[in-house]
């Protein structure tokens, strides 16, 4: 009976997982079809055929290819955002937070696919605008969105003085991701090869600047 009572929660669950693995199937079987074979063949028919499923049920996820285009990019930042959820509870925890959350960002947007997408944008395609405007709404601009509203908040309890956060976040994310993804692109480095030296040296240069005199004298 004790049997009975514990193999009942796991079956009442068990419909959640099928569908969390099937988006990311589609997501993966997108980024793999643009990367090998362009944007032009990565149409719902052969995702639905790479995924390995029916495409009514591709159909729940996307509409149409530019769907499953923005979706798989939106993946990256969906997977860095858990990371810029907690805040600083005194000035600090301020600096090892944000290395937390540039290193989630790294991780994503300088893998391997992340970086192949970007090569890709580089050159000229048919549906080109319309994969680039995907890319700055749901890679760069929501990234940007993410940091800077992790900025605010630490501005809000008092541990940031007062700043631009939009602008600090894209001067934060130009500092330690650019270089790295240019390297990466043209291929002097390694997609996917660890920066978090960069992001500790970028962040003891540009925080004292933005950590407010009041906070700085209650914290000594």
């Amino acid at each position: 009976m004790a049997n009975e009572r514990d193999a009942e929660p796991r079956s009442r669950g068990r419909p959640s997982a099928p569908e969390a693995e099937l988006r990311s199937a589609a997501v993966e079987a997108t980024l793999a079809l643009l990367l090998t074979q362009g944007y032009a063949a990565t149409t719902v028919d052969a995702v639905a055929k790479r995924a390995g499923m029916a495409k009514k049920t591709l159909y729940r996820f996307a509409e149409n290819r530019d769907a499953l285009v923005m979706q798989a990019i939106a993946s990256w930042t969906d997977a860095f955002q858990p990371a810029f959820e907690q805040d600083a509870q005194r000035v600090a925890e301020v600096q090892p937070l944000l290395e937390q959350g540039l290193r989630a960002i790294a991780q994503q947007v300088l893998s391997e696919q992340a970086v192949g997408v970007f090569r890709l944008l580089q050159s000229e395609f048919p549906g080109r605008e319309a994969m680039l405007a995907a890319y700055q709404r749901n890679g760069i601009e929501r990234g940007r969105a993410i940091v800077a509203d992790w900025l605010q908040r630490q501005q809000r309890h008092g541990w940031l003085r007062e700043l631009d956060c939009a602008q600090t976040s894209d001067l934060l994310l130009a500092m330690v991701m650019a270089e790295p993804l240019r390297q990466m692109a043209l291929g002097l480095l390694p997609p996917g090869s660890d920066i978090d030296t960069r992001i500790t040296a970028a962040l003891t240069l540009v925080l004292p600047g933005l950590v407010g005199d009041a906070t700085a004298s209650r914290n000594r």
